[in-house]
């Protein structure tokens, strides 16, 4: 099949640059043959070009910080081997009256050709990025980029966007205008929504056509209060904050606690960034605004934006003088980032399809009795694909290698918890049985835990049904009673190795079922039992 004769060397490696008011960020990816990409290395410069307000007028010692960070980017770019560099300037800069002066001198201190674009664009392309990196559905949401000069606004499902805007409500520019005490003031908290309320018309006018219930957030004033909301409802976010979520009670209850802190407070707390100690609160008093004038319920967090968005227009606009076979652009990000994660570890795809087919029917059987919910199912698909894409790294030991590849490769769409239980499935599909020595296991909750014990019992008995990875057994029938479960395979030729693979390995499913497992085999009907 087409997944697994996709060539997994990369076909270019280019480095995308976000030019924002608060700080350049990099990203430095590797295009591969399908259009998937990853990320090789990043830099995040703190430049503030916005650090006395946005009075349309770049200073010499701003430019010169943004000029010292591009030089630095440059280098690192021209180490990595990079062969192209997208570098697009935002808010600061596309208002600045001396703005293209700056870009010039960009231009000609660094050769890096940087381009300002419009709001209406960056919104656009954050769309983009967030609609590839988060699970969304037909559902409308409001996806919400809160940066240091402007905010972008977007209305959109995992299909379309049906609006887009940028508004110049970003946290440093609401910090200069509005905030001058340390907490910061009633009065000023009044302002700003005064202020919100006013510049967000259209956007209220808009989401009235929709019954908009959740919010996506990108960036990272948005990723700094998800790690901080996370840290204080002890959710789980040490791996990744994408899809992150949180609701409007668990924001609004350290909403009251935390725009209390002082500076030297604030400085204390978990998952806030020292660089935006000064300007943290407008983005709390906006995000307490929209979720309050909007009756937003819930909050996701996108760690996708418009770095990952510059990546994916320039993919979708050279597929063609690249060459590029676009067979992984499947609209679901997490199946899509599954399967580009199998094809680059070049996994042993008739096995593990064999492995997994076997593995859901059990799963359906099993379901009830073991107190599964459906919403595993989709989880344990994936687990059971990328059961064996440890051998990319070795064989001895692939079931731990596995572990870490999924643990570590950026999956997108999924939960930080969803990620775990697959990986830790995964890694339990051979040898020792979950046990609490082991620390990734150990680090789990304790439903976490469970739901992965109960999954790779029936993933080790899938398992063994393949032993020999020729395909040999075709069906399965499964029948049970309260003391026995009894499995007929339907083989090509002598099953005694398949079936010693599946005994060898039934001890945990014997556990987690309560019940005995045997097992006949089939042969030009004939019938073998052990």
């Amino acid at each position: 099949m087409a997944e697994a004769t996709i060539n997994s060397q990369p076909t270019k490696r280019i480095a995308a640059i976000d030019m924002g008011t608060n700080s350049f960020h990099a990203v430095l990816v590797d295009i591969y043959p399908d259009g998937s990409f990853r990320t090789v290395d990043k830099l995040k410069e703190m430049v503030k070009l916005g650090e006395k307000g946005m009075d349309n007028y770049l200073s010499e010692a701003a430019m010169e910080r943004g000029l010292e960070a591009l030089k630095r980017i440059k280098f690192l770019c021209d180490r990595q081997n990079v062969e192209q560099i997208l570098a697009y300037a935002t808010s600061a800069i596309r208002e600045a009256a001396n703005g293209g002066d700056f870009i010039q001198q960009i231009i000609d201190e660094t050769g890096i050709k940087a381009r300002a674009i419009s709001g209406k664009m960056e919104a656009e392309m954050i769309a983009y990025a967030v609609r590839h990196g988060i699970a969304l559905s037909e559902e409308m949401v409001l996806m919400v980029d809160i940066g240091g000069g402007s905010v972008e606004f977007i209305i959109g499902n995992k299909n379309e966007s049906v609006f887009f805007t940028s508004v110049k409500l970003g946290v440093a520019r609401m910090a200069a205008r509005f905030v001058d005490s340390d907490p910061i003031s009633e009065k000023e908290i009044s302002e700003l929504n005064e202020h919100f309320k006013k510049e967000l018309s259209e956007v209220a006018e808009k989401l009235k056509k929709y019954n908009v219930k959740t919010m996506v957030g990108s960036s990272g004033t948005m990723e700094n209060i998800g790690a901080m909301v996370a840290g204080r409802n002890s959710i789980t976010a040490d791996m990744t904050l994408n899809e992150l979520q949180f609701n409007s009670e668990e924001f609004l209850n350290f909403y009251d606690q935390f725009i209390q802190l002082d500076l030297k407070e604030r400085s204390k707390e978990k998952g806030l960034e020292e660089k935006r100690l000064d300007i943290i609160n407008p983005g709390m008093v906006l995000l307490k605004f929209l979720m309050n004038e909007f009756k937003i319920e819930n909050v996701k967090i996108s760690e996708s934006a418009l770095r990952e968005g510059m990546i994916l227009n320039f993919i979708d606009k050279e597929k063609e003088q690249l060459n590029l076979e676009l067979v992984a652009h499947f609209p679901n990000p997490r199946k899509r980032s599954v399967y580009q994660l199998l094809r680059k570890c070049n996994w042993p795809e008739r096995h593990c399809r064999h492995v997994t087919n076997f593995a859901l029917q059990l799963f359906d059987e099993f379901q009830d009795e073991l107190n599964l919910a459906y919403s595993d199912r989709e989880l344990f698909e994936y687990a059971s694909l990328m059961h064996d894409i440890g051998y990319y790294i070795s064989h001895r030991k692939h079931h731990k290698h596995a572990l870490y590849l999924i643990r570590n490769s950026d999956l997108l769409g999924f939960s930080e918890d969803e990620i775990n239980l697959m990986a830790n499935v995964a890694r339990y599909h051979r040898r020792s049985t979950p046990h609490k020595r082991h620390k990734r296991y150990k680090d789990l909750d304790k439903n976490l835990r469970k739901r992965v014990k109960k999954l790779s019992a029936l993933l080790r008995v899938a398992d063994g049904l393949d032993r020999s990875h020729y395909q040999n057994v075709q069906e399965l029938e499964i029948k049970k009673d309260r003391e026995e479960v009894t499995i007929i395979i339907t083989t090509y030729s002598d099953p005694q190795l398949e079936i010693w693979g599946t005994l060898r390995k039934s001890k945990l499913f014997e556990k987690m079922t309560g019940k005995k497992l045997k097992i006949f085999s089939v042969i030009k009907e004939e019938v073998a039992a052990t």
